[in-house]
Protein backbone atom coordinates (compact mmCIF):
# COMPACT_ATOMS: atom_id res chain seq x y z
CA UNK A 1 0.00 0.00 0.00
CA UNK A 2 1.40 3.38 -0.99
CA UNK A 3 2.25 6.03 1.61
CA UNK A 4 -0.32 8.39 0.05
CA UNK A 5 -3.15 5.86 0.49
CA UNK A 6 -1.92 4.90 3.95
CA UNK A 7 -2.01 8.50 5.15
CA UNK A 8 -5.70 8.77 4.19
CA UNK A 9 -6.42 6.52 7.20
CA UNK A 10 -6.08 7.46 10.83
CA UNK A 11 -4.84 3.93 11.55
CA UNK A 12 -3.39 1.53 9.00
CA UNK A 13 -2.29 -1.89 10.27
CA UNK A 14 -0.32 -3.83 7.66
CA UNK A 15 0.51 -7.56 7.79
CA UNK A 16 0.72 -7.67 11.60
CA UNK A 17 2.14 -10.81 13.22
CA UNK A 18 2.16 -11.24 17.01
CA UNK A 19 3.50 -14.58 18.23
CA UNK A 20 3.86 -16.21 21.65
CA UNK A 21 6.97 -18.30 22.16
CA UNK A 22 6.29 -21.04 24.72
CA UNK A 23 7.58 -24.51 25.61
CA UNK A 24 4.51 -25.96 23.85
CA UNK A 25 5.36 -24.20 20.60
CA UNK A 26 4.83 -20.90 18.82
CA UNK A 27 1.32 -19.48 19.28
CA UNK A 28 0.42 -17.33 16.27
CA UNK A 29 -2.16 -15.18 18.04
CA UNK A 30 -2.16 -12.54 15.28
CA UNK A 31 -1.00 -13.91 11.96
CA UNK A 32 -1.02 -11.46 9.07
CA UNK A 33 -3.74 -9.01 10.09
CA UNK A 34 -4.29 -5.89 8.00
CA UNK A 35 -7.00 -3.33 8.79
CA UNK A 36 -7.67 0.37 8.37
CA UNK A 37 -9.70 2.89 10.34
CA UNK A 38 -10.83 6.25 8.93
CA UNK A 39 -11.40 9.37 11.03
CA UNK A 40 -14.78 9.36 12.77
CA UNK A 41 -15.39 5.71 11.85
CA UNK A 42 -16.33 2.77 14.07
CA UNK A 43 -14.75 -0.52 13.04
CA UNK A 44 -16.24 -3.61 14.66
CA UNK A 45 -13.84 -6.50 15.25
CA UNK A 46 -15.75 -9.73 15.88
CA UNK A 47 -15.10 -13.43 16.34
CA UNK A 48 -15.07 -16.23 18.89
CA UNK A 49 -12.98 -16.06 22.05
CA UNK A 50 -9.34 -16.80 21.31
CA UNK A 51 -9.45 -15.70 17.68
CA UNK A 52 -6.97 -12.84 18.23
CA UNK A 53 -9.21 -9.78 18.67
CA UNK A 54 -7.80 -8.59 22.00
CA UNK A 55 -4.22 -9.39 21.03
CA UNK A 56 -4.66 -7.28 17.90
CA UNK A 57 -5.72 -4.32 20.06
CA UNK A 58 -2.85 -4.82 22.51
CA UNK A 59 -0.45 -5.02 19.58
CA UNK A 60 -1.68 -1.67 18.27
CA UNK A 61 -0.74 -0.07 21.60
CA UNK A 62 2.43 -2.20 21.92
CA UNK A 63 1.19 -3.70 25.17
CA UNK A 64 1.66 -7.37 24.25
CA UNK A 65 2.39 -9.38 27.43
CA UNK A 66 5.37 -11.73 27.66
CA UNK A 67 6.23 -14.20 26.21
CA UNK A 68 4.52 -12.62 23.21
CA UNK A 69 6.06 -10.15 20.82
CA UNK A 70 5.32 -8.46 17.52
CA UNK A 71 7.53 -10.16 14.95
CA UNK A 72 6.44 -8.47 11.73
CA UNK A 73 4.23 -5.74 10.29
CA UNK A 74 3.53 -2.03 10.40
CA UNK A 75 1.15 -0.03 12.60
CA UNK A 76 0.79 3.37 10.96
CA UNK A 77 -0.97 5.99 13.09
CA UNK A 78 -1.29 9.37 11.39
CA UNK A 79 1.33 8.08 8.96
CA UNK A 80 3.90 7.20 11.67
CA UNK A 81 4.88 3.59 12.35
CA UNK A 82 4.27 2.99 16.06
CA UNK A 83 6.54 -0.06 15.98
CA UNK A 84 9.53 2.16 15.23
CA UNK A 85 8.93 4.74 17.97
CA UNK A 86 10.99 4.67 21.18
CA UNK A 87 8.98 3.77 24.27
CA UNK A 88 9.25 7.30 25.72
CA UNK A 89 7.65 8.79 22.61
CA UNK A 90 5.01 6.07 22.45
CA UNK A 91 3.92 6.81 26.04
CA UNK A 92 3.00 10.32 24.92
CA UNK A 93 0.64 8.84 22.33
CA UNK A 94 -0.98 6.29 24.64
CA UNK A 95 -3.75 7.90 26.66
CA UNK A 96 -3.59 11.18 24.76
CA UNK A 97 -4.02 10.22 21.10
CA UNK A 98 -4.92 6.52 21.47
CA UNK A 99 -6.90 5.28 24.47
CA UNK A 100 -8.18 1.87 25.43
CA UNK A 101 -11.17 0.72 27.45
CA UNK A 102 -10.38 -2.69 28.91
CA UNK A 103 -12.87 -5.51 29.35
CA UNK A 104 -12.66 -5.76 33.15
CA UNK A 105 -12.30 -2.41 34.97
CA UNK A 106 -11.61 -4.05 38.33
CA UNK A 107 -8.29 -5.36 36.98
CA UNK A 108 -7.54 -2.18 34.99
CA UNK A 109 -8.21 0.25 37.88
CA UNK A 110 -5.81 0.56 40.81
CA UNK A 111 -7.63 -0.54 44.00
CA UNK A 112 -5.58 1.72 46.35
CA UNK A 113 -6.33 5.06 44.64
CA UNK A 114 -9.66 6.82 44.34
CA UNK A 115 -11.22 6.83 40.89
CA UNK A 116 -10.93 10.61 40.74
CA UNK A 117 -7.18 10.43 41.40
CA UNK A 118 -6.75 7.89 38.63
CA UNK A 119 -8.54 10.06 36.05
CA UNK A 120 -6.66 13.13 37.33
CA UNK A 121 -3.35 11.38 36.69
CA UNK A 122 -4.11 11.42 32.96
CA UNK A 123 -4.45 15.23 33.07
CA UNK A 124 -1.28 15.62 35.14
CA UNK A 125 0.77 13.51 32.71
CA UNK A 126 -0.61 14.71 29.39
CA UNK A 127 -1.90 18.21 30.20
CA UNK A 128 0.71 19.24 32.80
CA UNK A 129 -2.00 20.32 35.29
CA UNK A 130 -1.34 20.70 39.01
CA UNK A 131 -3.09 18.36 41.45
CA UNK A 132 -6.13 20.59 42.11
CA UNK A 133 -6.65 21.47 38.43
CA UNK A 134 -6.36 17.81 37.45
CA UNK A 135 -8.88 16.69 40.08
CA UNK A 136 -11.40 19.36 38.99
CA UNK A 137 -10.91 18.26 35.37
CA UNK A 138 -11.47 14.63 36.43
CA UNK A 139 -14.77 15.56 38.10
CA UNK A 140 -15.86 17.43 34.97
CA UNK A 141 -14.99 14.38 32.86
CA UNK A 142 -17.02 12.14 35.19
CA UNK A 143 -19.99 14.47 34.77
CA UNK A 144 -19.66 14.16 30.99
CA UNK A 145 -19.71 10.39 31.49
CA UNK A 146 -23.08 10.87 33.23
CA UNK A 147 -21.87 9.79 36.66
CA UNK A 148 -24.24 11.24 39.31
CA UNK A 149 -22.74 13.12 42.29
CA UNK A 150 -19.43 13.13 40.41
CA UNK A 151 -17.41 15.08 42.99
CA UNK A 152 -18.46 12.69 45.74
CA UNK A 153 -17.90 9.61 43.56
CA UNK A 154 -14.45 10.89 42.59
CA UNK A 155 -13.27 10.26 46.17
CA UNK A 156 -14.50 6.67 46.20
CA UNK A 157 -12.47 3.56 45.38
CA UNK A 158 -13.18 1.06 42.59
CA UNK A 159 -14.62 -1.58 44.94
CA UNK A 160 -17.22 0.91 46.15
CA UNK A 161 -18.73 1.32 42.67
CA UNK A 162 -20.99 -0.93 40.62
CA UNK A 163 -19.77 -2.61 37.43
CA UNK A 164 -21.57 -0.06 35.28
CA UNK A 165 -20.07 2.85 37.23
CA UNK A 166 -16.58 1.38 37.00
CA UNK A 167 -16.99 1.06 33.25
CA UNK A 168 -18.06 4.72 33.08
CA UNK A 169 -14.90 5.60 35.01
CA UNK A 170 -12.86 3.71 32.42
CA UNK A 171 -14.61 5.61 29.62
CA UNK A 172 -14.04 8.95 31.39
CA UNK A 173 -10.36 8.09 31.77
CA UNK A 174 -10.01 6.93 28.17
CA UNK A 175 -11.64 10.06 26.76
CA UNK A 176 -10.03 12.53 29.18
CA UNK A 177 -7.64 13.92 26.56
CA UNK A 178 -10.05 13.68 23.59
CA UNK A 179 -8.11 10.87 21.86
CA UNK A 180 -8.22 10.47 18.11
CA UNK A 181 -8.64 6.68 18.43
CA UNK A 182 -10.55 4.76 21.09
CA UNK A 183 -10.09 0.99 21.39
CA UNK A 184 -12.94 -0.64 23.33
CA UNK A 185 -12.15 -4.27 24.16
CA UNK A 186 -15.34 -6.12 25.18
CA UNK A 187 -16.22 -3.04 27.21
CA UNK A 188 -19.89 -4.03 27.73
CA UNK A 189 -19.56 -7.82 28.04
CA UNK A 190 -20.00 -8.15 31.81
CA UNK A 191 -22.86 -5.63 32.07
CA UNK A 192 -26.60 -6.24 32.05
CA UNK A 193 -28.48 -5.16 28.94
CA UNK A 194 -29.80 -1.90 30.44
CA UNK A 195 -26.37 -0.71 31.58
CA UNK A 196 -24.89 -1.98 28.31
CA UNK A 197 -27.26 0.23 26.31
CA UNK A 198 -26.36 3.23 28.48
CA UNK A 199 -22.62 2.65 28.00
CA UNK A 200 -22.97 2.27 24.23
CA UNK A 201 -25.05 5.45 24.04
CA UNK A 202 -22.44 7.28 26.12
CA UNK A 203 -19.60 6.09 23.87
CA UNK A 204 -21.53 7.11 20.76
CA UNK A 205 -22.32 10.55 22.19
CA UNK A 206 -18.72 11.23 23.20
CA UNK A 207 -17.48 9.85 19.87
CA UNK A 208 -19.69 12.23 17.88
CA UNK A 209 -18.78 15.17 20.10
CA UNK A 210 -15.02 14.63 19.74
CA UNK A 211 -15.02 13.07 16.21
CA UNK A 212 -12.98 10.15 17.52
CA UNK A 213 -12.52 6.87 15.66
CA UNK A 214 -13.38 3.64 17.45
CA UNK A 215 -12.28 0.03 17.22
CA UNK A 216 -15.06 -1.91 18.94
CA UNK A 217 -13.98 -5.44 19.87
CA UNK A 218 -16.78 -7.81 20.80
CA UNK A 219 -18.34 -11.19 20.15
CA UNK A 220 -21.81 -9.63 20.42
CA UNK A 221 -23.13 -9.12 16.89
CA UNK A 222 -26.12 -7.20 18.24
CA UNK A 223 -23.77 -4.52 19.58
CA UNK A 224 -21.98 -4.43 16.22
CA UNK A 225 -25.27 -3.99 14.33
CA UNK A 226 -26.14 -0.96 16.46
CA UNK A 227 -22.81 0.85 16.53
CA UNK A 228 -20.36 -0.14 13.77
CA UNK A 229 -19.82 1.34 10.31
CA UNK A 230 -17.61 -1.49 9.06
CA UNK A 231 -16.95 -4.99 10.36
CA UNK A 232 -13.84 -7.18 10.31
CA UNK A 233 -14.48 -10.85 11.16
CA UNK A 234 -11.53 -12.69 12.75
CA UNK A 235 -10.86 -16.40 12.91
CA UNK A 236 -7.68 -18.19 14.02
CA UNK A 237 -5.50 -15.07 14.02
CA UNK A 238 -6.64 -13.74 10.64
CA UNK A 239 -9.37 -11.51 9.23
CA UNK A 240 -11.56 -13.75 7.06
CA UNK A 241 -14.08 -11.14 5.93
CA UNK A 242 -14.32 -7.34 5.98
CA UNK A 243 -17.31 -5.33 4.78
CA UNK A 244 -19.77 -2.63 5.75
CA UNK A 245 -22.13 -3.50 8.58
CA UNK A 246 -25.03 -3.60 6.10
CA UNK A 247 -23.21 -6.08 3.85
CA UNK A 248 -22.24 -8.32 6.75
CA UNK A 249 -25.78 -8.66 8.03
CA UNK A 250 -27.64 -8.72 4.71
CA UNK A 251 -25.24 -10.80 2.60
CA UNK A 252 -22.41 -12.47 4.56
CA UNK A 253 -19.94 -14.29 2.34
CA UNK A 254 -17.52 -16.32 4.44
CA UNK A 255 -18.97 -19.57 5.88
CA UNK A 256 -17.65 -18.57 9.31
CA UNK A 257 -19.49 -15.24 9.19
CA UNK A 258 -22.66 -17.04 8.17
CA UNK A 259 -22.21 -19.46 11.06
CA UNK A 260 -21.83 -16.61 13.55
CA UNK A 261 -25.00 -14.94 12.30
CA UNK A 262 -26.99 -18.20 12.37
CA UNK A 263 -25.93 -18.78 15.98
CA UNK A 264 -27.65 -15.61 17.20
CA UNK A 265 -30.68 -16.62 19.33
CA UNK A 266 -33.98 -15.31 17.97
CA UNK A 267 -37.47 -15.02 19.44
CA UNK A 268 -39.76 -17.76 18.21
CA UNK A 269 -42.97 -19.45 19.19
CA UNK A 270 -41.29 -22.81 18.70
CA UNK A 271 -39.91 -23.59 22.14
CA UNK A 272 -38.32 -26.79 20.76
CA UNK A 273 -36.24 -24.93 18.20
CA UNK A 274 -32.56 -25.78 18.63
CA UNK A 275 -29.86 -23.14 18.51
CA UNK A 276 -27.66 -23.28 15.45
CA UNK A 277 -24.02 -23.78 16.35
CA UNK A 278 -20.81 -23.94 14.35
CA UNK A 279 -19.58 -27.55 14.64
CA UNK A 280 -16.26 -28.20 16.35
CA UNK A 281 -14.16 -25.60 18.12
CA UNK A 282 -11.61 -22.96 17.18
CA UNK A 283 -8.06 -24.35 16.85
CA UNK A 284 -5.22 -23.56 19.22
CA UNK A 285 -2.98 -20.75 17.98
CA UNK A 286 -0.04 -23.15 18.24
CA UNK A 287 -1.69 -25.88 16.16
CA UNK A 288 -3.56 -24.40 13.22
CA UNK A 289 -4.70 -26.93 10.61
CA UNK A 290 -3.07 -26.99 7.19
CA UNK A 291 -4.90 -25.17 4.41
CA UNK A 292 -7.81 -22.92 5.27
CA UNK A 293 -7.96 -22.70 9.05
CA UNK A 294 -11.74 -22.96 9.06
CA UNK A 295 -12.00 -26.00 6.78
CA UNK A 296 -12.40 -28.65 9.54
CA UNK A 297 -15.62 -26.87 10.63
CA UNK A 298 -16.88 -25.75 7.22
CA UNK A 299 -19.86 -27.35 5.50
CA UNK A 300 -18.63 -26.05 2.12
CA UNK A 301 -15.11 -27.50 2.38
CA UNK A 302 -13.64 -28.94 -0.84
CA UNK A 303 -10.20 -30.07 -2.03
CA UNK A 304 -8.39 -26.68 -2.33
CA UNK A 305 -9.39 -25.77 1.24
CA UNK A 306 -7.28 -28.61 2.64
CA UNK A 307 -4.28 -27.98 0.41
CA UNK A 308 -3.42 -24.33 1.01
CA UNK A 309 -4.63 -21.10 2.58
CA UNK A 310 -6.63 -18.72 0.40
CA UNK A 311 -5.44 -15.12 0.26
CA UNK A 312 -7.74 -12.17 0.96
CA UNK A 313 -9.77 -11.56 -2.20
CA UNK A 314 -10.87 -7.98 -2.91
CA UNK A 315 -14.37 -7.89 -4.39
CA UNK A 316 -15.73 -5.20 -6.75
CA UNK A 317 -18.17 -3.96 -4.09
CA UNK A 318 -15.32 -2.99 -1.76
CA UNK A 319 -15.34 -5.89 0.64
CA UNK A 320 -12.72 -8.58 1.19
CA UNK A 321 -13.11 -12.28 1.90
CA UNK A 322 -10.60 -15.06 2.50
CA UNK A 323 -12.33 -18.09 0.97
CA UNK A 324 -11.82 -20.39 -2.03
CA UNK A 325 -15.54 -20.24 -2.82
CA UNK A 326 -14.94 -16.81 -4.37
CA UNK A 327 -11.50 -17.31 -5.89
CA UNK A 328 -12.62 -18.41 -9.36
CA UNK A 329 -15.46 -15.89 -9.65
CA UNK A 330 -13.23 -12.98 -8.68
CA UNK A 331 -9.91 -14.32 -9.96
CA UNK A 332 -9.26 -11.05 -11.84
CA UNK A 333 -9.57 -9.05 -8.60
CA UNK A 334 -6.51 -8.18 -6.56
CA UNK A 335 -5.46 -10.89 -4.12
CA UNK A 336 -3.48 -10.08 -0.98
CA UNK A 337 -1.60 -12.91 0.73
Amino acid sequence: MSDEISQSFLLDVQNLHTYFFTAEGVGKAVDGVSLQVRRGETLGLVGESGCGKSMTSLSILRLVPAPGRIVEGKILFKGRDLLKLPEKELRKIRGEQISMIFQEPMTALNPVFSVGEQIAEVFRIHRRMNRREAFDAAVEMMEKARIPAARQRAREFPHQLSGGMRQRIMIAMALACDPDLLVADESTTALDVTVQAQILALMDDLKRRTDASVILITHDLGVIAETADRVAVMYAGRIVEEASVEQIFSDPLHPYTRGLLRSIPCMTDDSQRRLNAIPGSAPSSAHYPAGCRFHPRCEHCFAPCRQGDCGAISLPDGRCVRCYLYEEKYRTSSVVA
